[in-house]
């Protein structure tokens, strides 16, 4: 499902050039659930990006996701790919406010397979799936932090992306909560088949992965 090779990115800062991530080789299968494990300062949130098409590499040799070559893609097409086969929850969520849960959700099909009746009922069975059959026209404002991960996560599932990337997925909430809805998302992955990455900074976390990474190894490889 990705396969990465000498991977960099740095930025300017005044006169200086600031790595913010860099990567020798990681390989990730088909179906994997994998935790990228690391202090912060180690790159977490921007490898992501650049796996997701968001952020542009500085340097690379190779940078494959799902049998496609990222680095050949112009923005417009990274942009289109992510949207048909990747998902993605965000670290502070980003659900938008003046729309409920049901909607939310919903307007993670508008860059993938776009919105229709199946996209619906996929919204309504995924919000059920996760224990929020009764809040699907509550506003994010009307939610718990758990109940607003839980919307987050289904907005990732719904154009049955082959790909799920997870920064810090469960973010400040209590641990007993934060993991039952981890717990959900790996389960319903699995039944998909679908490929789960995490970045997490917490060693108890991604012991609830299949695989765990330590980022700075992937660091020392480079």
């Amino acid at each position: 499902m990705i396969e990465i090779e000498q991977l960099a990115k740095t930025y300017r800062r005044g006169d200086q050039l600031v790595t913010a991530c860099t990567v020798g080789h990681l390989s990730i299968g088909r179906g994997e659930q994998v935790a990228l494990l690391g202090q912060s300062g180690l790159g977490k949130t921007t490898l992501l990006n650049m796996i997701a098409g968001i952020v542009r590499p500085s340097q690379v040799r190779k940078l494959l996701v799902a049998d496609q070559d990222l680095t050949a893609m112009s923005e417009s097409a990274r942009d289109r790919f992510r949207g048909r086969h990747v998902g993605i929850v965000f670290q502070t969520f980003n659900l938008l406010m003046p729309f409920d849960s049901l909607e939310n959700v919903m307007l993670g099909a508008l860059f993938g397979q776009g919105s229709n009746q199946h996209t619906r009922e996929r919204a309504e069975e995924l919000l059920r799936r996760v224990g929020l059959a009764d809040r699907m026209h509550h506003l994010p404002g009307e939610l718990s932090v758990g109940q607003v991960q839980r919307v987050a996560m289904c907005r990732a599932l719904i154009n049955e992306p082959q790909l799920i990337l997870a920064d810090e997925p469960l973010g400040n909430q209590d641990r007993k909560t934060g993991g039952e809805v981890l717990r959900l998302l790996l389960e319903i992955a699995g039944e998909e088949d679908c490929t789960v990455v995490m970045v997490t900074h917490d060693p108890e976390s991604a012991a609830m992965m299949q695989r765990q990474i330590d980022l700075a190894d992937l660091r020392q490889a480079s």
